[in-house]
C-alpha cells in the first residue's frame, strides 16, 4: 500500500480519538458541567449533526482545490475546536466547540476515500479506504484509552489539549507524504453533484449506512454507565474493556475491506447481519463481566465490517464526477446514524424499558440496513435483467432491419 494512505491514517487517528473519547469521559464530563448522563451524552449528537452539516457545505465550498490543500485545511479546523473544546467554560459552549470540530471530519473522509482509491489498483480499493479508516480503529485502541485514563486522572479537559496536538501532528504528516499531484477535485456542477444523490442506488446506500449505524452508537454512547451500572465494572475498568473494542475495530475493518474487494454486496449483508446477531446477543452478555468483555470485542469487528462496503456502495453508485459530494454524505450519513443512536439510547434510559434495554433495541436498526440492502440488490438485479432484455430487443430488431431486402 503506498505510504500515502499511511498519512490519511494519521489524520483519521486524530478524528477518532476526539469523536470517540468523549463516550470513556460522559460520567467526568456530566459531573464537571452539572449535566446529565443523556445530556452529556448528546455532545456525542451535536458531533455527529455537526458532520452532517458540515459534509456538504465544506465539500462545495471547497471544490476545485487541491485535495491535500483541502486535507490541511480541515486538519487546522479540527485542531482549532479541539483547543476551543478545552477552554470551554460551560456545557453550551463546550456543545458548540465540538459542532465546529465536527465540520472537518466529513469532508475529510470523504475527499481522503477518493483519494485512498485513486492511490491503487481497482481490485484494492476497498482496503485503501479500509486502510485509511484504520487511522479510527486505531484511535480506538490506543487513543481512547489513553484518553479516557488521562481525562479520569487529569480532568476531561486535559484529553481535549492533548487531542489538539496530535491534529498538528497528523497535519505535518499529511503536509510531507500525500503526494501533491494527487489531487485536483474533478466535479461537475452542484445540480449534477445533486443529482448524483438522487440515484436510487445512491439514496438507498445511504439510508443503509444510517440505519446500521444507528444501532452501533445506541450502544456505543451508553457503553461506560452499561459496564459500571450493569455488568459491575469499576470506572478504572472501562478503559482496557474499550482496548478489547478497539481491537476488534481494526480485525472487523480489514476483513470488511478484503471482502469487500472479492464481493461487495456478500461482504455488506453479511456485516450487517453479524452485526444485528451480535447486538442482540448482547442483551445477555452484559449480565456476564467474562462474555461481556468478549462481546464488546465481536461489538467492535461487526460494526467497522461494515464501514469499507457502506463507503465502497456508495462510490460505485456514484461513478465518476460528484463522487467526493457522495463519499463526504455517505460519511454524513454514518454520522447521522451516530446523533440519531445517541438520541435513541438516551430515550430508552429516560422514557424506555432502561439502560439494560438498549442492547435489543440496537439490534432492531442494522438488521432493518440488512433487509434493504438485500432490497436494493433485488432491485438492482431486476434492472440488470431489464436492461440485458431491452439489449436483446435491440439486437434482434436490428438483425431484422438488416435482413430486409
Amino acid at each position: 500500500m503506498p505510504v500515502a494512505l499511511y498519512a490519511l491514517a494519521a489524520g483519521a487517528f486524530g478524528i477518532g480519538v476526539t469523536e470517540f473519547v468523549i463516550m470513556g469521559l460522559l460520567l467526568e464530563v456530566s459531573a464537571d458541567l452539572g449535566v446529565t448522563i443523556s445530556a452529556a451524552g448528546l455532545l456525542i449528537s451535536g458531533y455527529a449533526l455537526g458532520v452532517v452539516a458540515g459534509a456538504p457545505v465544506l465539500t462545495a465550498a471547497t471544490a476545485g482545490w487541491p485535495r491535500k490543500t483541502v486535507l490541511l485545511g480541515l486538519m487546522l479546523v479540527f485542531t482549532l475546536g479541539n483547543v476551543a473544546c478545552a477552554l470551554a467554560p460551560d456545557y453550551w459552549t463546550l456543545m458548540a466547540a465540538r459542532v465546529l470540530t465536527a465540520f472537518a471530519h466529513g469532508t475529510f473522509f470523504g475527499v481522503g476515500s477518493v483519494v485512498a482509491t485513486g492511490l491503487v489498483a481497482p481490485n484494492k480499493k476497498a482496503s485503501a479506504i479500509a486502510l485509511m479508516f484504520t487511522g479510527l480503529t486505531v484511535a480506538n485502541i490506543l487513543g481512547v484509552p489513553f484518553g479516557t485514563w488521562l481525562g479520569q486522572a487529569l480532568g476531561w479537559r486535559a484529553t481535549f489539549w492533548a487531542v489538539a496536538l496530535v491534529g498538528l501532528v497528523a497535519f505535518a504528516v499529511i503536509a510531507f507524504l500525500v503526494p501533491r499531484d494527487n489531487a485536483t477535485e474533478e466535479r461537475g456542477s452542484l445540480a449534477h453533484d445533486l443529482a448524483v444523490l438522487g440515484r436510487p442506488q445512491v439514496l438507498l446506500g445511504l439510508t443503509t449506512t444510517v440505519l446500521g449505524w444507528v444501532g452501533v452508537f445506541a450502544l456505543f454512547t451508553y457503553i461506560a454507565p452499561i459496564l459500571t451500572r450493569i455488568t459491575g465494572f469499576s470506572e478504572a475498568a472501562v478503559s482496557p474493556i474499550l482496548l478489547v473494542f478497539g481491537v476488534g475495530l481494526v480485525a472487523g475493518n480489514l476483513i470488511g475491506g478484503r471482502l469487500a474487494d472479492r464481493r461487495l454486496m456478500p461482504a455488506l449483508l453479511g456485516s450487517l447481519a453479524a452485526l444485528a446477531i451480535v447486538l442482540a446477543a448482547m442483551t445477555i452478555a452484559v449480565h456476564d463481566r467474562i462474555a461481556a468483555v468478549i462481546f464488546i470485542g465481536l461489538f467492535g469487528a461487526a460494526a467497522f465490517a461494515t464501514v469499507p462496503p457502506l463507503q465502497m456502495w456508495v462510490l460505485e453508485s456514484a461513478q465518476g464526477a460528484g463522487q467526493s459530494f457522495a463519499s463526504s454524505f455517505n460519511i454524513a450519513a454514518f454520522n447521522l446514524g451516530n446523533a440519531v443512536g445517541a438520541w435513541l439510547g438516551g430515550a430508552v434510559i429516560d422514557h424506555g424499558p432502561g439502560l439494560g434495554a438498549i442492547p435489543w433495541v440496537a439490534a432492531l436498526a442494522p438488521f432493518s440496513a440488512f433487509l434493504l440492502a438485500l432490497w436494493s440488490r433485488r432491485l438492482d438485479a431486476r434492472g440488470r435483467h431489464i436492461a440485458a432484455l431491452s439489449a436483446c430487443d435491440d439486437a434482434a430488431i436490428a438483425c431484422g432491419a438488416a435482413d430486409q431486402p
